[in-house]
């Protein structure tokens, strides 16, 4: 592992921002980054942003923060993607992608110390440059019959892609403990160089005000549970909509709202509740932008969230900075990330996501003991934490 240094003279930190705001939660997580490496600059670190769409120039302007945008950045991360699709010997790549690929050019030419990837670049470890990198799961390793990770070519991909991170990283960050074991068991790493930096609720969540007429825009139930999710097959859409049918014979009312776009596998679930007679009790919302996310938590009545894929997720991390309880997954490191702010279940089975539904659904006194709990976990779980903790691991690098 190279050493920094940091207490002798401040280093020069350069930050990839190479995802757009379609990327999702991996956005979000990159403007945490964003702010927490902000905040040290000149402090510990002089830091240089660059980035390759221009998404980020109404981010790096609310948070008052320069960047570069790097013009050939488009075309280099797709002659790296493609470096990554052949499965390319890094070696190789290392040795010869600045005279085949402009953005390590590019990127030489800022002469940093060392490079930050939050997003899990393939051009991280082919730039030949000391860098942290960063990985976020590894769930095709460990829910490999999911068919978003399923084939071989995906497979095979994302092995050599995370390999080469691991084995080339300065340093890299994980979401969890468990996460970390995920990478020592998978790539047979002794872990030293990796720092489980747990995710933040994003910054829209305190932000954002709500506008005037959210309620007649979206039309909630009074009572309702929340999901926000794409319609990918491990998000676990059919077991959830069995557990909420099962449980409208003892509760007419009970509600679900579904939030995210109309892609993947959404018309499969649309057609499932149409045909079992559920369009009073589920409710599809299509896509809620950042600014209106925090009024839906904060109108229902609990986030469920049966997905199959961890170690962590955003959504628990939203949820209790809103005050919203949380019936989640018992899988990989939930309970680790959410604690006694939630209720788990078995995400195989439809009887005990009703069981623990249904307890949030009736029980008052639960709710405002999952909400205190959650509140709690949130003001000990902010920004400036999530600084400290980055802090720490670019002092022991």
């Amino acid at each position: 592992m190279s050493s920094l240094r940091f207490k002798e003279k401040p280093k020069k930190v350069g930050l990839f921002l190479g995802t757009n705001a379609n990327a999702g939660g991996m956005f979000q997580y990159a403007q945490t980054i964003l702010e927490a490496l902000s905040y040290l600059d000149n402090q510990m670190i002089r830091l240089e942003v660059v980035y390759t769409h221009k998404d980020w120039e109404k981010v790096l302007k609310h948070l008052n923060i320069e960047g570069s945008y790097l013009k050939r950045g488009v075309l280099g991360q797709l002659i790296a993607n493609i470096f990554m699709i052949l499965c390319i010997p890094p070696g190789f790549s290392r040795k010869v992608g600045k005279y085949l690929n402009p953005l390590i050019g590019e990127l030489k030419g800022f002469k940093c110390d060392i490079w930050f990837f939050p997003a899990q670049d393939p051009i991280s470890y082919q730039l030949a440059e000391p860098f942290i990198g960063t990985i976020h799961d590894l769930m095709h390793r460990y829910q490999s019959h999911f068919p978003e990770v399923k084939s071989f070519f995906r497979y095979h991909i994302r092995e050599h892609r995370f390999k080469n991170i691991v084995k080339f990283s300065s340093v890299l960050l994980v979401d969890s403990l468990v996460g970390k074991q995920h990478v020592i068991e998978s790539y047979q790493t002794t872990g030293e160089k990796i720092y489980p930096l747990p995710y933040i609720a994003p910054a829209y969540i305190y932000n954002e005000p709500e506008r005037a007429n959210f309620d007649s825009r979206y039309k909630l139930p009074k009572k309702f549970f929340f999901y926000p999710a794409q319609f990918w097959m491990h998000k676990n859409h059919i077991r959830l909509i069995n557990s909420i049918r099962n449980l409208t014979r003892q509760f007419p009312d009970i509600a679900l709202v579904l939030s995210g776009s109309k892609r993947h596998n959404f018309k499969i679930v649309q057609k499932y509740v149409i045909d079992h007679g559920l369009e009073n009790n589920i409710l599809f919302v299509g896509y809620i932008p950042d600014e209106d996310i925090s009024g839906v938590y904060k109108r229902a009545r609990a986030l469920v969230m049966p997905t199959f894929f961890g170690p962590t997720n955003i959504p628990p991390l939203e949820a209790m900075a809103s005050g919203c309880p949380a019936v989640l997954s018992d899988i990989f490191g939930m309970k680790e990330q959410s604690g006694e702010a939630a209720l788990y279940f078995d995400p195989l089975s439809e009887k005990d996501m009703a069981e623990k539904i249904k307890k949030v659904w009736i029980d008052d006194s639960l709710i405002e003991n999952l909400k205190k709990a959650g509140l709690k976990r949130d003001k000990n779980n902010r920004i400036q934490a999530f600084t400290n903790r980055l802090k720490n691991v670019l002092e022991l690098v």
